[in-house]
């Protein structure tokens, strides 16, 4: 079993992020060229990312990749 413990970690900080922008998930997965859904399953944990879009995400919340992680 995968320990989920960094994605729940890596879409708490996405969600803040994006609520500190006045995106909702569905714009953001616009943005990012994912389905309006995508977003969402990856704030609760339930999908994981790729580098790609997480590189994608970062830069459209105007914050470092890192901060993703921390």
């Amino acid at each position: 079993m995968q320990d989920k413990t960094v994605y729940l970690k890596i879409g708490k900080n996405i969600r803040k992020y994006r609520l500190q922008k006045g995106l909702s998930q569905e714009k953001l997965s616009e943005l990012i060229s994912a389905n309006d859904k995508f977003v969402g399953h990856i704030e609760r944990g339930e999908r994981v990312p790729s580098l790609k879009k997480l590189i994608k995400v970062a830069q459209i919340l105007e914050t470092d990749l890192k901060n993703l992680f921390c």
